[in-house]
């Protein structure tokens, strides 16, 4: 039993921010009902690698919910939203502002059938500002916050990053947390609540190490210019095979491993230097000494032994296999409905005496449509009736249509 069980989740969202936030709560045990349009395309679901018909990033995404199928333009499917809501009674959803309001299902409804929910609304700019009906994706929020202004190298473009920044960090992550914090605050007096969360607000909040020395003293943080963008010898280094290795050896005795590394214990004093030029100076010692070594021959240098805040640069599929993903159990088989599993990343949290709950993996639009229906007190008439209607989608014309 999870951490988090008897919460019970609407989830309405698409793509990664909402998703990927709404993953972490079912992983930890709460009953999540994903809420899909049978007519609205979901690029994740649609991106390659498939297993069994189901993209693999949908797959892992979507792991432990239940898909019911609703046009929510119909007056039927709100009305199974108004019934759902009275048990569901925590919602998640990543339209533009508005758009839950004219289907009708926005907060100030669904608190009036249920006045305890909480309900938390996933945008690039939020509720409120002249952005605030604007698209937009994860490198758009990064550049409004000023965070990619100072994440390049001097006089290069930006560089687009490997993981999503502000939808996960930025969206998912401050999502769970206001979530949770609600829930909370409901145990105590009984209030649900609004959650806006803005992702551009979120990232700009990530510029803690150097927005306050702006705000503190007018210094705009620039590219290859801080202690941890390159400023420093704080970097990666290439070998000479073309990998390559991260140096954050920035205390005084993971300086003086560095130095005895390479070779020179004496070059501690010019590491520790705070001028500029003798920081470069001993930065291009540094690189030239990594790249006298081929990659492999640095893995065995630096064994399981050196303490000094040198790790290898690794490929996902070496992290997957390294000793320390695979100690902390960071993949695991999740069960696929149709048999057999599908190996996903799991949940990062370890609590001590409620584990993660891996129920099974994404499954198809409306895999759980006539199940979910079932539980809130509909007959099969009344499902098939509501088919026929098209409530579930043009596709799905009878109640045995629904299980997929």
């Amino acid at each position: 039993m999870g951490i988090l069980n008897g919460l019970k989740v609407l989830d309405f969202t698409t793509l990664l921010p909402g998703p990927f936030a709404t993953m972490m709560l079912a992983d930890m045990g709460a009953d999540v009902i994903k809420v899909e349009s049978p007519d609205r395309v979901d690029l994740a679901k649609h991106l390659p690698p498939m297993d069994g018909g189901v993209s693999a990033l949908f797959g892992q995404l979507q792991r432990s919910k239940r898909s019911l199928a609703l046009d929510l333009k119909q007056s039927e499917a709100r009305e199974i939203i108004y019934q759902l809501i009275q048990e569901y009674d925590i919602v998640v959803e990543q339209f533009r502002p508005g758009v839950m309001d004219k289907l009708g299902i926005g907060y100030e409804k669904l608190k009036e059938v249920n006045p305890g929910v909480i309900y938390c609304s996933i945008t690039g700019y939020g509720q409120t500002g002249p952005l605030r009906n604007r698209a937009g994706h994860d490198n758009n929020y990064l550049a409004i916050a000023g965070a990619a202004s100072y994440s390049s190298r001097k006089n290069e473009a930006p560089v687009p990053a490997g993981i999503q920044v502000a939808d996960l960090a930025g969206g998912s992550l401050p999502s769970v947390i206001g979530i949770l914090s609600a829930v909370y605050h409901r145990e105590k007096t009984g209030e649900g609540q609004y959650i806006d969360i803005s992702m551009t607000d979120a990232v700009f909040s990530l510029n803690a190490m150097y927005g306050t020395g702006y705000l503190a003293g007018g210094r705009d943080p620039e590219p290859e210019s801080e202690l941890l963008n390159g400023g420093s010898f704080y970097d990666y280094y290439e070998t000479l095979d073309q990998r390559y290795l991260s140096v954050g050896s920035l205390e005084p005795q993971f300086q003086a491993r560095l130095c005895q590394l390479i070779g020179d214990p004496n070059l501690v004093k010019l590491s520790s230097s705070q001028k500029l030029a003798e920081q470069q100076e001993f930065k291009r010692i540094l690189a030239e000494a990594i790249k006298q070594k081929s990659f492999e021959e640095w893995l065995t240098i630096l064994g399981d032994d050196f303490d000094g805040c040198v790790e290898p640069v690794l490929k996902f599929s070496e992290a997957v296999n390294h000793p320390q993903i695979k100690e902390r159990d960071m993949v695991v088989p999740v069960p696929k409905l149709q048999g057999g599993t599908q190996k996903q990343i799991a949940f990062p949290i370890k609590f001590s005496t409620q584990p993660p709950e891996y129920r099974f993996t994404g499954v198809q639009t409306g895999t759980h449509t006539d199940e979910i229906l079932t539980e809130i007190g509909l007959d099969s008439q009344a499902i098939e009736a509501l088919a026929d209607k098209g409530v579930f989608g043009k596709q799905l014309k009878s109640k045995g249509d629904l299980r997929v």
